[in-house]
């Protein structure tokens, strides 16, 4: 029995394979298609969150931050995933040294771009170990011209360079302020030195006259001496290239010195910090400064609500950049969808061709070194321990 019914199953296979027929395992189920994985995009911010300058370093960081927090809350998409942004802070103290190492450390953690850092001190040094990376890195306000002008095709700028900065204070100074005798102070960084000469040199082409050039370092607090040097040349304007936290103990002293002069300096003192830091040492209408940046017209209603917002979540007025670090952010990650891709070497043309992006700063496009095109400074003085707006130039 058991032989016939062996027979009769090699004959069904013989017959089945004669027929060109063989058997089918079933069908598998139809599946729904998968999901696009999540995609995490690491973006690192370097500044200096601790300390002399550190309320400047905090507002950029906490600008990054509020960014980070919209890009998730918009489910963003790259490449048809849904990308997950995630802010990695890093803090450079304004020291060279130490930029060096928080670059370092972003790109080992292989950040997918940084912003950053805040000094012109920090940035240059830090911009070769994000070219050698392939790493792209925006900078919110680092404007020595040096920054952008090394050849490599990494290194972008939110706003307008020294020498716009410089020659547009120096001009101011004589042809507005009708100074005739100007002394210059710096404080020997890349960026307080390089602003001050550019300053220099716009008030020579104006026809005034420099009296005096001294210097000191950005950690300094006693000033008497070159101060004093100053005041037997009589300057109608002092001008400082450095940061607020140096500022503010000059003007102090210069009060107490009885010197009377108008006090001019770029960015770095043009802070909503200044006045504290100052003391009574300011006089309304005695200080005047150019933010590296600015909006007016129909651009100032989203500026405004910008700084309103960012009161609303940090407790704290916006001190200068943290505007600037927002649309960085931003930019960045517009260039990544774009390009459908969070890649460096993906989306860093993209990055390149960044042509007339929307931000709270107002338009940004760059042009092939990095700079922004068109960059706008903003004139200001201090009245009652605030800042006025006097002109938006560009």
């Amino acid at each position: 029995m058991q032989m016939k019914l062996k027979l009769a199953v090699i004959s069904a296979a013989v017959i089945l394979a004669a027929c060109g027929k063989k058997e089918e395992a079933p069908a598998p189920a139809a599946q729904a298609p998968a999901a696009p994985a999540g995609l995490v995009v690491k973006i690192g911010h370097v500044g200096p969150t601790s300390g002399a300058i550190a309320h400047l370093g905090k507002d950029n960081e906490n600008g990054a931050r509020m960014a980070i927090e919209e890009l998730n809350a918009a489910g963003i998409m790259i490449g048809g995933a849904p990308a997950k942004f995630e802010l990695l802070a890093e803090d450079d103290a304004a020291d060279p040294k130490q930029g060096t190492a928080a670059a370092q450390k972003l790109i080992d953690a292989k950040v997918n771009g940084v912003v950053g850092h805040l000094n012109s001190g920090t940035t240059i040094p830090a911009s070769a170990m994000y070219s050698e990376a392939g790493l792209p890195q925006v900078s919110p306000s680092a404007t020595n011209p040096r920054y952008t002008r090394q050849g490599f095709k990494t290194t972008f700028r939110m706003v307008a360079d020294d020498v716009h900065l410089g020659s547009t204070l120096g001009k101011y100074a004589v042809e507005t302020l009708n100074a005739k005798n100007v002394a210059v102070i710096d404080d020997r960084t890349a960026y307080g030195q390089g602003v001050a000469d550019e300053f220099e040199k716009a008030v020579a082409a104006a026809g005034g006259t420099i009296v005096g050039r001294e210097f000191t370092n950005d950690k300094a607090t006693d000033f008497n001496a070159i101060l004093t040097t100053l005041k037997g040349k009589k300057p109608d304007v002092v001008f400082f290239g450095g940061m607020d936290a140096v500022a503010g103990p000059m003007l102090k002293q210069m009060k107490q010195l009885g010197i009377n002069a108008k006090f001019m300096g770029g960015d770095g003192i043009c802070s909503s910090e200044l006045p504290k830091l100052a003391g009574d040492g300011m006089a309304d209408d005695q200080v005047y400064c150019a933010e590296a940046g600015g909006v007016e017209g129909e651009e100032k209603a989203g500026m405004d609500k910008f700084r309103a917002d960012f009161k609303a979540k940090f407790g704290t007025d916006v001190q200068v950049y943290a505007p600037y670090v927002y649309d960085a952010v931003k930019v960045m990650a517009d260039a990544m969808v774009r390009a459908g891709s969070s890649d460096p070497a993906v989306y860093l043309p993209a990055l390149a061709a960044t042509n007339g992006y929307k931000g709270v700063t107002g338009t940004v496009s760059f042009d092939e070194k990095g700079d922004i095109k068109n960059g706008a400074l903003t004139l200001m003085t201090y009245k009652g321990g605030a800042r006025t707006t006097l002109a938006v130039i560009r």
